[in-house]
């Protein structure tokens, strides 16, 4: 019997547990409207990953990496965009440009990635192809499942804890009055400076999220260590309703009691008769 069904009944953690246990060979392919996402596997282990929307190849996983700069990347897709992941990997590491471990590295932290991914979505089908293996040309790794089984259930917790410390992202972020308290001495990374230059009472986190390319647990953990940090607050947004429109709908009649319990007793008799 085929491997498939949804998410919404079959989670990610027991798919991976039971590829684990029964050491399967294949790849699982679950998609959710525009997304896709593929993983391959060798006797239980994770060979390969890869996202329908990006090509997985060599080259873009090393510079998404950092192990090699744009330069060499736009280089590589002039000049070498022909040639296999496997030859690309010998050219590279024969310049001296990344070694054999730089490589392995990359590819296993980008298969993770994509994998991670599958731990927040609610739903989405699902199948496993037995006979679907990686392309020749690429690169294939092993990676234990036990580990990613464990972080991607942790990412699962942390996902449902941020839900409910800021379950709607609808909401607007203003500056706290606090005296003394001077932004600019704080000590913020790089993602959080870029948030911050978007608070105000005007946009919503949902739309600081779409203008900066976070995702929503990724906006959620800044927003969550700015509001632990006491820098900002939640409100409503400008120029949002106050409460919920009104409609016009006119008030049912009031119900007659008698008429009802008659009209209950008649169903009853009307029940017993037949």
């Amino acid at each position: 019997m085929a491997l498939k069904g949804n998410l919404r009944d079959f989670t990610i953690t027991q798919l991976l547990n039971l590829i684990n246990v029964a050491q399967k060979t294949g790849t699982l392919i679950v998609e959710k409207r525009d997304e896709r996402i593929y993983v391959s596997f060798r006797d239980g282990k994770m060979a390969y990953a890869r996202t329908g929307q990006e090509d997985g190849s060599l080259a873009m996983v090393l510079y998404r990496t950092n192990k090699i700069s744009a330069a060499q990347f736009k280089a590589i897709q002039e000049r070498a965009k022909n040639i296999s992941d496997k030859e690309l990997g010998l050219l590279l590491m024969n310049a001296s440009y990344v070694s054999q471990q730089d490589i392995i590295a990359s590819l296993q932290t980008y298969f993770i990635n994509v994998v991670n991914r599958l731990f927040v979505w609610a739903e989405g089908l699902f199948r496993f192809e037995n006979d679907l293996l990686p392309p020749d040309d690429k690169i294939t790794v092993r990676v234990s499942l036990e580990n990613i089984i464990i972080e991607g259930t942790r990412r699962q917790q942390e996902q449902e804890q941020l839900k409910d410390e800021i379950p709607s992202l609808d909401v607007a972020l203003k500056f706290t009055d606090r005296p003394g308290t001077n932004i600019r001495n704080v000590n913020l990374s790089v993602d959080e400076w870029k948030i911050v230059s978007y608070i105000n009472p005007k946009n919503t986190i949902r739309q600081i999220a779409a203008t900066t390319k976070k995702s929503d647990v990724e906006i959620r953990k800044i927003v969550y260590s700015l509001l632990q940090a006491g820098l900002v607050e939640l409100v409503r947004p400008e120029g949002a309703p106050s409460t919920p429109p009104t409609t016009n709908r006119p008030a049912p009649p009031p119900v007659d009691k008698n008429e009802q319990k008659s009209l209950i007793n008649r169903l009853i008799s009307r029940i017993r008769s037949i």
